[in-house]
């Protein structure tokens, strides 16, 4: 659908668990030609362990065979995206392998400590805003560096979410986490279009991953409904009648690396069915 994406080099962070978001833009975009760079946490015996001594997991491993498998070059580099020094070296192993970085989708995140305000420890405050934001900091700004340098432009997606625009209970750090980084994309697009970099958001509404499951589980009890009646209520209440895909997600990324997306930066985008239109 969009033959200029060819060749580009995409780097996506938490894109090494099969059935989650950052998998399915993988996916989308091997199918336009990109170059991949599968990136998550993988394995690693602590903060302190140097980058070079990271591993990647064999769910990363397994995803590049599957990208390979689609007719598209692709690797796995491990990262911890709260560590300063391995978000460095995502970016200088990524340029060592393919020579260039021309897209950043930022998707790594946690969504899974959920606790009412007056439950939180400030550590799981701590970890989320790391995780969510700071890790979102990191990877824009060596990966901008790169771009800069290259003196070509470059796309960062960022991967928000509907907690981006409304406030949901026992959510405090990933609502806020996910406030912020449209806030950070707002100001990355601003400083960036000077040198051809676009920075725009998606927000998908709820989508049901592995991690989207166990929110499921989660919400409904904490909200004492049934799964049943917690999802009918979710159906309920978006114009489209269903909960997002993954592929929803996948096909918004690819719309916003590709040319027909040239005009656009700053943007939060909705891909929720209609259920979030602010």
């Amino acid at each position: 659908m969009y033959p200029e994406l060819k060749g580009k080099v995409a780097v996506i962070t938490g894109s090494g668990r099969s059935a989650g978001l950052g998998a399915a833009m993988a996916r989308r975009l091997a199918a336009e030609g990109c170059r991949i760079v599968i990136s998550d946490i993988g394995q690693s015996a602590g903060p302190e362990t140097p980058p070079e001594a990271i591993g990647a997991s064999d769910e990363m491993n397994a995803m590049v065979e599957e990208i390979r498998g689609l007719g598209a070059e692709a690797v796995a580099i491990a990262c911890n995206v709260m560590e300063e020094g391995q978000v460095q070296a995502l970016i200088d192993q990524t340029v060592a392998h393919f020579g260039r970085i021309d897209i950043l989708v930022n998707n790594a995140g946690i969504g899974y400590i959920m606790k009412p305000i007056v439950e939180m420890e400030a550590s799981d405050w701590d970890t989320v805003l790391g995780v969510n934001l700071r890790g979102v900091f990191l990877c824009t700004r060596a990966a901008a560096r790169q771009m800069i340098k290259q003196g070509e432009g470059g796309r960062i997606i960022n991967i928000a979410s509907q907690a981006a625009k409304s406030g949901f209970p026992f959510a405090a750090g990933y609502c806020s986490s996910k406030h912020g980084l449209v806030g950070l994309t707002r100001v990355s697009a601003i400083e960036m279009g000077q040198h051809g970099i676009t920075v725009n958001a998606i927000c998908p509404n709820h989508v049901t991953t592995g991690l989207g499951a166990w929110q499921n589980e989660y919400f409904s009890k904490a909200l004492g409904l049934s799964l049943d009646e917690y999802m009918a209520a979710m159906k309920n209440r978006i114009p489209l009648g269903r909960p997002g895909l993954q592929d929803d997600t996948a096909k918004a990324c690819a719309f916003l690396c590709s040319d027909q997306a040239v005009y656009i930066t700053g943007e939060a985008m909705n891909v929720s069915g209609g259920e979030e239109y602010h």
